[in-house]
């Protein structure tokens, strides 16, 4: 098997339509384009021998070489360092954003050499692999600074300054130069529409102005921001992160940039996050609206009231689960064999299946961010809320696939009936604070009913918890979102005692497992690492409870986790590595819920006079 970097060896950079992992070595490993859902051009990731890369570095031994990578501050512009005894020297990568909203077929990854200290020699090397490695391309050599890869309906142009002279390796290309003290060479990859203007060769100058720009962007945008609490640097991070996973021409986040990244190294549960889930979106809007990005908050919400208008579902339910970023509900799934996968970790999957699963508690969730807002929509946004509502109040006492898309068949899952009566007090809200025109005595009848059933049979009196599903004492850390949604207080009497149980049972040194697949089968060989969400959503429940101390130490301990530039993947495994796809918007939205509660809380106890 071939060298894989870890996953959280990574920095993202993006252009709000598309996105690349660059490595701590260098190496862009992975990169699709023009969308986030489109096949990828680089995917060494999850083929280091087929998937193609393009590699900047200094050309050292490893010995002699110290690298360190960071963003610059507020920013999404990644910097790795390299620094040896003859020199120090940096690559900069940055894509500027695209301020037009209409979707472009064109996009430019910038990358900039340059030796603050002594010289450096650095080394080129380019080789793409078009659609997922499956299609081959050409190489046109126009001179030594530029080289066209062409591939099926999309071409990618490597254009470098004077310093940086291009080499053919058959249909690849490679380069090695030095650079000394205040020297500068430029790489610019742009990919664009096989008919499509090329694009004009790169001027140092021009490029430079681009970097400033694109700096300015993202700390303007950071400045919208409203948090002042305690962990400002990772909160705003986490908001970078999730600005560059959202598609600007929608306002679709997605939920990673990554493809088939594993929950467990050589496993078999490798999914396909490029897409956007109804429910990761909007649990998106409360934390962009505690930080103040009402903007982004509101583009989703218009996306989420285009679903419900459209319709047209593959699973024929009013909503899916998920969507391709542009809202086409056709995900198919389909398996990449001639890729070896992430450290052999097969099958790689593209496309979801779970597309077409029933999972009832996204209309909750939807209704949820509807209502944390004044913009209800006009007349007929309001007319498909409504008709979803009443859609719900037949269709919502069925058993589904459940929050966590297993593949063991439909449970009564207490989760879905939780957020199916979020949905019927959302609708009730809205419609009364509106005086919009619904059948909220129905509404309320079934929201009364729903409550009386996850009380009744959603309750185990064995472990005097609150429990996965009707037909089971497994518990389940979803169930963590109870106190959030207003379902109880969060220091009601039951609601600790589940706490308590799932303290017992799912939490490893202030790690949270998502549930017990050996106790509850999910349809999948192997196990899974803690899920980063779960440990954030644990946070938010110890702080809102009242158990300050311990929810700042689950707190503190789960940013310890994060990668060297403060990036989260889905899981963490059993010796603290980050497993699953990269990074994760559930994660980074979690993390903001949880510091925003903590803040709160910690602010209140200190506000108590002494002794209270």
């Amino acid at each position: 098997m071939n060298a894989y970097p870890t996953i959280a060896e990574h920095g993202i950079v993006g252009d709000l339509q598309t996105a690349a992992l660059v490595s701590a070595t260098g190496t862009i490993d992975w990169w699709c384009t023009p969308r986030f859902d489109s096949p990828s051009v680089f995917a060494s990731l999850l083929d280091s021998e087929r998937g193609g890369c393009c590699r900047l570095s200094a050309d050292l031994a490893a010995d002699e070489v110290t690298i360190r990578q960071l963003y610059l501050s507020d920013t999404a512009v990644l910097v790795t360092r390299f620094m040896a005894e003859g020199g120090v020297g940096e690559v900069i990568d940055f894509m500027e954003p695209i301020q037009d909203p209409a979707p472009s077929d064109r996009h430019r990854l910038v990358r900039i050499a340059r030796v603050v200290r002594g010289s450096l020699p650095f080394t080129l090397t380019c080789r793409p692999r078009f659609d997922y490695a499956r299609a081959a391309h050409t190489l046109a050599l126009r001179d030594q600074r530029w080289a066209i890869f062409q591939g099926p309906d999309t071409d990618l142009h490597l254009q470098t300054t004077e310093r940086v002279p291009l080499h053919a390796e058959g249909s690849d290309v490679s380069a090695q130069f030095t650079l000394s003290e205040g020297e500068t060479a430029v790489i610019v990859l742009t990919s664009m529409d096989s008919d499509g203007a090329v694009p004009v060769p790169p001027v140092r100058e021009a490029v430079l102005a681009e970097f400033e720009a694109c700096r300015e962007f993202w700390q303007s945008w950071l400045r919208s921001s409203t948090y002042r609490g305690r962990w400002r640097d990772m909160v705003n991070r986490s908001a970078i992160t999730l600005k560059l996973l959202t598609y600007a021409p929608t306002g679709a986040p997605i939920a990673a940039a990554t493809m088939g990244l594993p929950e467990q190294t050589g496993g078999e549960r490798n999914w396909d996050y490029r897409y956007t889930w109804i429910r990761d979106g909007s649990l998106s809007v409360r934390a962009l609206i505690d930080l103040g990005f009402t903007e982004e908050a509101y583009a989703f919400r218009r996306w989420l009231r285009d679903r419900l208008e459209a319709g047209g579902t593959a699973s024929g339910e009013p909503l899916q689960i998920m969507y391709r970023i542009d809202g086409d509900p056709r995900l198919e799934e389909v398996i990449l064999t001639h890729l070896e996968g992430y450290c052999g970790s097969a099958p790689v999957r593209v496309g979801n299946a779970a597309a077409d699963q029933i999972q009832l508690d996204i209309y909750g969730e939807v209704a949820d961010a509807l209502a944390q807002t004044s913009d209800i929509g006009g007349i007929s946004g309001w007319r498909a809320f409504a008709n979803l509502t009443d859609w719900l109040a037949e269709n919502w006492d069925r058993p589904d696939e459940g929050i966590w898309e297993t593949r063991g068949g439909r449970q009564e899952f207490t989760y879905s009936r939780l957020m199916t009566w979020v949905a019927f007090d959302r609708g009730i809200q809205l419609a009364t604070q509106y005086s919009r025109p619904a059948d909220v005595a129905r509404w309320t009848r079934e929201r009364d009913t729903v409550f009386a059933q996850i009380v009744e049979r959603g309750w185990s009196p064995k472990r005097q918890a609150f429990v996965q599903h009707f037909a089971t004492d497994v518990l389940d850390a979803s169930l963590l979102l109870m106190p959030r949604m207003g379902f109880l207080s969060p220091q009601d009497p039951a609601w600790l005692s589940t706490l308590d149980a799932m303290d017992d049972e799912l939490v490893s040194d202030s790690l949270v497992y998502r549930y017990d697949p050996e106790a509850s089968p999910d349809g999948l060989r192997g196990v899974e690492g803690t899920f980063n969400l779960c440990s954030f959503l644990y946070v938010e429940a110890l702080a809102r409870a009242g158990r300050l101390p311990q929810a700042r130490y689950a707190f503190d301990k789960m940013l310890t986790y994060a990668n060297h530039v403060g990036l989260f993947a889905e899981e963490i495994g059993p010796s603290g590595e980050q497993l699953g796809n990269f990074p994760q918007a559930f994660t980074h939205l979690a993390l903001v819920a949880a510091a925003i509660a903590l803040d709160e809380e910690l602010d209140r106890a200190e506000a108590r006079p002494t002794g209270s």
